[in-house]
């Protein structure tokens, strides 16, 4: 997912009619005019939208990884400030902030673009960040089967922000450790050192 538009939900575009008429509808139901000039293409647009915003529905996370490579390095490789949004599962509000994944390979390495395409993979959907962190580190130790695997994801939630207890600014902050990061705290402090850089 290098790009906005390299994928898109295939559902979306399947149920675009239906979308757009219920989209119609709750434009209704929150008192809104729906011939009013302003929002006369905002069901087609919101369903576009939700094409990109939800693309990680059509595509299998473990699969963008794509090709791995035999390599015998066997130090920390990080990969850091990687940009992600993403929608909250429980208002539908967006969410964002940055990823930063750290992996000890044990003989075999992704490409370095494949991390920011897996972190597009998993955001792209709704979610929970505690949910997104957990399955970054999943996948690697799946896919790579590496030494160890630490994630830890950034986030500033509008579902907090903008509503409930309003409190623009602040962030969230989960991490997920396997292997390696597990039982080394020394290792841990390596990795976030590195990515406060």
């Amino acid at each position: 997912m290098a790009g906005a538009k390299d994928y898109v939900n295939k559902q979306v575009g399947d149920n675009r009619e239906q979308i757009e008429y219920h989209m119609k509808e709750v434009l209704k139901l929150i008192g809104e005019d729906v011939e009013r000039e302003g929002l006369l293409e905002t069901p087609a647009r919101v369903t576009r939208m939700y094409e990109e915003v939800f693309a990680g529905y059509s595509v299998d996370p473990r699969d963008v990884l794509g090709v791995t490579f035999d390599e015998k390095h066997e130090e920390l490789v990080i990969v850091k400030d990687i940009v992600y949004y993403s929608q909250c599962e429980h208002h539908m509000a967006p969410f964002f902030g940055k990823a930063h994944i750290g992996y000890i390979p044990s003989g075999k390495i992704a490409g370095l673009s494949k991390l920011a395409r897996l972190v597009e993979a998993i955001t792209r959907r709704l979610q929970v960040q505690e949910r997104i962190t957990s399955q970054i580190a999943d996948i690697l130790e799946e896919v790579l089967q590496p030494h160890g695997v630490m994630v830890v994801v950034e986030g500033e939630h509008l579902c907090m922000c903008a509503r409930g207890v309003k409190k623009p600014g602040s962030k969230t902050v989960t991490s997920a450790v396997r292997g390696q990061f597990r039982q080394s705290a020394a290792l841990r402090s390596e990795f976030l050192s590195l990515i406060r850089e």
